[in-house]
This record gives structure tokens, sequence and C-alpha cells, in this order.
């Protein structure tokens, strides 16, 4: 994990946001454990508002890509804007140094609150708005798979000891992967191409013939 690697002590946030694939606060869960890291889940509905297909289940989660420069339904509304709010105030209240973020500008599916200037914005932001930051010690954003294939990102989890097979990308909320969204077939492509087909959906895995 990026954060041991970098020589930190981990306090590792989830979101119970409303969102259809809630199975995936279990893995982060079970990721925490065994890296011996503290994890807490906040509750924070903001599916109450709609709009995005990953809190509304009248809207279909798309599963034949969304085009370029167009950003799909799966985009919640001011969900990283707000996470980021509430890391920010978990890392002064505890004194962090830094904040890792998961986001990633490669790949990203058209988001735009994944992108290094939306990290960069943000910043400037939280050294303006927090009582650490004004006096010069505020929690650095950090984001080390903002630039970097899915690819990569996996073959760097597998030499930092991630275990793979206990995370959750899918967007759907069945109890296994759908394999057909687009978190699904991005994951399984980057699998696939890093040499790990054997970890894909059963989807992804059928295509591949294994």
């Amino acid at each position: 994990m990026a954060v041991r690697r970098d020589g930190y002590e981990v306090s590792a946030l989830s979101f119970r946001y409303g969102q259809r694939h809630t199975v995936e606060l279990e893995c982060a869960a079970s990721i925490a454990q065994h890296f011996g890291a503290q994890h807490q889940v906040v509750d924070i509905n903001i599916s109450q508002w709609g709009a995005s297909a990953l809190t509304d289940e009248r809207i279909d989660v798309p599963t034949d890509g969304t085009p370029d420069g167009v950003i799909p339904p799966t985009y919640v509304p001011g969900r990283n804007t707000v996470f980021i709010a509430l890391g920010l105030s978990l890392a002064e209240a505890i004194d962090a140094e830094c904040i890792y973020l998961g986001i990633n500008a490669v790949d990203y599916s058209g988001y735009p609150d994944c992108r290094p200037e939306y990290l960069a914005a943000y910043q400037r932001l939280a050294d303006l708005a927090t009582r650490s930051g004004l006096e010069g010690r505020g929690a650095r954003l950090v984001a080390p798979l903002v630039m970097m294939t899915k690819t990569d990102i996996v073959r760097a989890a597998l030499e930092l000891g991630v275990p793979i097979e206990q995370t959750w990308s899918c967007y759907q909320g069945g109890e296994e992967p759908c394999g057909v969204c687009d978190s699904c077939r991005i994951r399984d492509k980057a699998l696939i191409e890093a040499g790990h087909g054997e970890l894909a959906s059963r989807q992804g895995r059928a295509r591949l013939g294994l």
C-alpha cells in the first residue's frame, strides 16, 4: 500500500453514501485489516439527490462504454468534493500530514473530479479553509495513481502486496462482479494486460476462455 510504503501510519476512511455497491465497504474493511490499518466508515446520504446511476435505481449502469467527452451517468454529483472535505476534517483533527486519494485521470471514465487540475485547485482551497493550512502545516492531497494506467496500477498493487482478490470495482450491487459495467471491463482489461487474467470477473475469464 502506497501510504505504508511512504512511511506513514494509516487511518483509512470509507463512505456509505447510498451507493448500489456497498460491498466495496466490506472489501475496504478487509484490506485495511490485511495491512493493520485503522478503518472507519462515514455515513453521508448523497443518494437522496439522485442524478447518478450509482445511487438511483431508476438510472441504468452503462454496459457499453461512454463516448469520449461525455460525462457518464455513473458520475455522482459532488462526490469527491464532499469526500475530500470530510477527509480534511479528519486530517486536521488527528494532525495528519497527508490525505491519500485513489483518483485516476487515465481511463477515468470522464469524471471531472478525478483530474490533476481538480486536485491542485482543491489543495489551494484546503490551504485557505483550514486552521492548519493557514498555519502552514495543512495536509497535502496526494494522488499516487492519478496519472497511472489501470494496468500499471494492477502491477503496482501486486508489488505492494495488495490482495487484489479482495478488492471491488463493480458498479452493480450483486454478490459477484457483473463483468459488463464500465468499471468491470476496465478492471478486467487491466488484469489481463498485467498477466493476471485469473483475477478477472467470471465474464472476463470467459472472454479469455479461462
